[in-house]
């Protein structure tokens, strides 16, 4: 039986992810759900966001989908190798889930010039040392420099980022982080909210430096993993559709989805133990 392929994040900023999957593959379906009432996983421990993560993959898995994207950076970090390695082969060996770090960690070494890769993230994706251990199974040359960003979320999703007080805190950080060395070439966006701060990132930041979003990365890796992978190909539904879930309130999901969506968006509610 052919199912969606899932889509998951704690909260909205795996929406700019799906969005940049649907242009490439868009005779796909697939099913979007946000966490939104256990959010944010940021500053949540490890054991808790594999708690969470694992809850939400079976959701999916029990609603037909045989693949599912961790949209999400801090699930990514602190939940997905515990999920492939030790839930899977209990729960679902034939179906699988797949991160945003991975796909991102392959491809970085392509940007930068002087191997130093800034990186802002949550405090949980941060904390986790994800990215600067992934870079280094790639590129063990690259130096990794990282700044956690504890209020570019919630400025993101409360649409209070486009302001002075938006503007203080990207400024903010990215004066922590190019403090660090003044080489740094490439600035990793390791949150998938970030996209919706391109505008004051590039403000903010010195022209050389090439600023790195995830949703065009993770969505050609997905195409190459179906490319690769024609048996789980074959389970994937292909009817074009994209139906949104949260944990949450609809209304409040469909309003704030919009900002990162770029169009009205209609979920329902997905009741999550």
């Amino acid at each position: 039986m052919k199912g969606s392929i899932g889509v998951f994040d704690s909260g909205y900023g795996g929406l700019t992810v799906l969005k940049e999957i649907v242009k490439k593959l868009p005779a796909y379906s697939f099913l979007y759900l946000g966490d939104n009432a256990r959010a944010p996983y940021g500053s949540r421990s490890f054991d808790t966001v594999h708690q969470y993560t694992l809850q939400c993959v079976e959701w999916f898995f029990n609603q037909g989908c045989s693949l599912v994207i961790l949209a999400c950076n801090t699930a990514s970090a602190k939940a997905l190798r515990t999920i492939q390695q030790k839930d899977l082969p209990l729960i679902a060996p034939s179906k699988r889930v797949l991160g945003v770090i991975r796909p991102t960690t392959e491809v970085i070494g392509s940007y930068t010039q002087t191997n130093k890769v800034g990186i802002v993230g949550t405090s949980g994706t941060v904390s986790s040392g994800s990215y600067p251990i992934e870079i280094a199974k790639f590129y063990p040359t690259i130096k990794v420099f990282q700044e956690a960003c504890p209020m570019w979320v919630p400025l993101i999703e409360n649409n209070e980022y486009n302001n002075p007080g938006g503007d203080y805190f990207v400024q903010h950080h990215l004066k922590n982080l190019l403090n660090q060395d003044a080489d740094i070439d490439t600035l990793l966006l390791a949150c998938t909210h970030y996209p919706l701060l391109i505008e004051q990132l590039k403000k903010f930041t010195p022209a050389h430096i090439k600023i790195v979003s995830q949703g065009d990365i993770v969505a050609k890796s997905l195409v190459d993993y179906l490319k690769r992978h024609p048996t789980m190909e074959e389970q994937c539904l292909k009817e074009g559709t994209i139906d949104f879930y949260t944990t949450d309130s609809t209304i409040d999901f469909n309003n704030k989805a919009t900002i990162f969506w770029g169009d009205k968006v209609h979920s329902k509610h997905a009741d999550i133990s």
